[in-house]
């Protein structure tokens, strides 16, 4: 574990040291833990500046010891330490499908955790009953809700992937109705064993079938048909906070018999925080667990890991000296968030250190793993290094690892190699499954071969009796990287005439297929059409990319529109908006008045970057000009 700390953290780059950690963990079982300025040096001063980080609590064995907030700032919900102009979508609640498949973010988001206990479900296959309503907040992250004893050998069974009888008769009915299905289920002698149902909430899960799921799951609580075991209720739990929000899930496990309220009911929670980025509370959550004295798993580091990697880096350090404290040894997953972590601050060096530290380990980078390697790769330009872990990939029998296939298309496409494209949609084209139609889109499309992707998508028309919005979104993708808008409005028309729904993940399409136009009054429009029109939230990115063609025409009225829009659809407590409305000043050559106290007011607290920015709209700073003046 103090490799992995090293390989991530080098004593020479980074003055948040193993020395002052551990002088501040061994503060910590006195009294306060205020790191020391003068033991750290370079980025850290400024964070330690500005982040009194006490780790007490976060190092506390027992469950009465002093609240997580110590001092003046702790390891809280103040994160955001992004770089200087850096701008990141991952800072959404909702992440944008239109995002690459195949990416470092995708990967990780889909396949979060390897282990038994702690899997998370993959990116479902798609089907008639994909619903975007459902994958609206959390597209990534769908926790599949298990223990490792009882578990294992249901994920490992054939049946696995195969729609129960119970499953199809929840989806033929009609979305209010599931209770009555359900009791005519029993009153004609069909099996209700824990098997059917397990069978059958997983495959509404993996069609993201939220809603029905979360019916079936209150129908056998009320009816008494099956003796509710603690993963039951973190299932429900699960359910809850996905349709109906943390409050909700916070009050229902109230509910839940004390007995039952262990570790997995609480990691359940973290990870929704997670899934909607929602720091403050997953961080709460993590000390809940503290308090109540549950083993620290590596299910739970690895969520804060998530978390930190999005909202402050910096952070990471602290979680990886928690992990060795505790005993935590890492998962493959933790190395595979290390490493993309590196990769995003094109520290290649520091990625390989963390990949040799994990083969000293006796942990083999699996295909995911290789695929984030490969990305970074090929982002950093090292083209020789990208196509040998492409090449391990493979296999040598790109046949027999048929699953490698969608991973490797767009990474091929991001080295320019259109005829490796070509050679591994061979393998997938006479059956292809719909993530690699999807991928093989995006790959076509980077290589600007428009009219392959489109004859892919067109494949995926005549191979589906009806396509979701995830489907079309990834030749949407394509027309907006060119700037196609003809062709975008067109596939939307048809979008609509297929009866698919119009839900958020197409307004953002369509809002940065505008933008990309550089019709922005337009898709201020489309934007604020869709929230008159609908329930539903737009997406956090939606806003964003509106918000920041505004901030880059110095265009104050119209960022502190956005800036409203946002609050008003429950996006607060932000950085970001912060950064884009405080540049938009700075453009604009405007003092920005009150900006630190509405700061306040919203709990956010600036980072090195944004500290800087309020530096040049500060209507009262003094300079040598204004003194002389004076």
């Amino acid at each position: 574990m103090w490799a992995l700390r090293r390989a991530y953290n080098p004593l020479k780059r980074r003055g948040f040291c193993i020395g002052t950690s551990r002088a501040c963990g061994a503060k910590s079982e006195l009294g306060s833990c205020h790191l020391d300025e003068k033991a750290s040096v370079g980025e850290a001063a400024q964070v330690i500046a500005d982040r009194s980080l006490s780790l007490k609590r976060f190092y506390s064995t027992t469950g009465d010891s002093s609240k997580f907030f110590m001092g003046r700032r702790s390891f809280s919900s103040q994160a955001g330490a992004k770089s200087s102009g850096e701008v990141d979508d991952d800072l959404e609640d909702g992440f944008s499908e239109l995002e690459s498949p195949a990416s470092a973010e995708a990967i990780l988001e889909s396949n979060a955790e390897d282990e038994n206990e702690d899997e998370l479900i993959s990116e479902p296959e798609p089907s008639e009953g994909d619903d975007e309503d459902a994958a609206v907040e959390e597209p990534q992250n769908e926790l599949e809700l298990s223990d490792t004893e009882t578990d294992v050998t249901e994920k490992r069974s054939p049946r696995k992937g195969v729609p129960s009888a119970l499953f199809k008769a929840i989806v033929a009915a009609p979305g209010l109705s599931v209770h009555n299905v359900l009791d005519k289920w029993v009153e004609e002698g069909n099996d209700l064993t824990r098997a059917e149902i397990s069978l059958a909430m997983l495959n509404l899960r993996k069609r993201r079938m939220y809603g029905r799921a979360l019916q079936l799951s209150e129908w056998l609580e009320s009816t008494k048909r099956l003796d509710f075991v603690e993963r039951d209720y973190a299932s429900r739990l699960d359910l809850i906070a996905k349709i109906r929000g943390l409050h909700t899930a916070e009050k229902y496990i109230e509910k839940i018999p004390k007995s039952l309220r262990g570790e997995v009911i609480y990691r359940t929670l973290l990870a929704n925080c997670v899934s909607i980025n929602n720091v403050k509370k997953a961080e709460e959550v993590f000390n809940k667990m503290k308090d109540l004295e549950f083993s620290i798993t590596p299910f739970a580091c690895n969520q804060l890991l998530l978390l930190y990697k999005r909202f402050d880096k910096k952070k990471i350090a602290d979680v990886l000296l928690l992990m060795e404290k505790e005993n935590v040894k890492p998962s493959l997953f933790t190395y595979r968030i290390l490493i993309d972590t590196k990769g995003q601050s094109n520290d290649i060096t520091g990625m390989d250190q963390i990949v040799e530290t994990m083969k000293a380990e006796g942990i083999e980078p699996d295909i995911n793993t290789q695929a984030v390697l490969a990305k970074h790769y090929v982002a950093g330009g090292l083209k020789e290094k990208a196509e040998a872990v492409l090449k391990e990939m493979e296999g040598g029998n790109l046949n027999g690892n048929r699953w490698a296939c969608q991973a490797l298309l767009p990474l091929y496409a991001g080295l320019g190699k259109a005829d490796e494209v070509g050679r591994v949609w061979k393998v997938c084209e006479s059956n292809p499954r719909f993530d690699e139609c999807m991928a093989a889109i995006e790959a076509w499309g980077k290589l600007n071969k428009i009219e392959a992707a489109e004859a892919v998508f067109d494949r995926m028309l005549k191979t589906a009796k009806k396509l979701s919005s995830k489907h079309y979104s990834a030749l949407l993708k394509v027309y907006i990287n060119h700037k196609m808008l003809v062709k975008g409005k067109d596939l939307v028309k048809r979008m609509a005439d297929s009866g698919c729904k119009i839900g958020p993940l197409t307004w953002d399409a369509l809002v940065k297929l505008y933008v990309e136009a550089g019709e922005l009054e337009k898709a201020d429009s489309i934007l604020q059409k869709a929230v008159q029109q609908s329930q539903m939230r737009p997406m956090f990115c939606s806003y964003m990319v509106i918000m920041d063609q505004y901030t880059n025409r110095g265009d104050i009225h119209n960022s502190e529109k956005m800036f409203h829009r946002m609050r008003q659809a429950g996006y607060m407590s932000r950085l970001r908006p912060f950064q884009s409305l405080i540049q938009a000043y700075i453009n604009a050559k405007a003092p920005a008045y009150g900006i630190r106290e509405r700061m306040k007011a919203d709990n956010v607290f600036p980072n090195k970057a944004l500290a800087g920015q309020l530096a040049q709209v500060d209507a009262f700073r003094r300079t040598a000009v204004s003194d002389l003046l004076d």
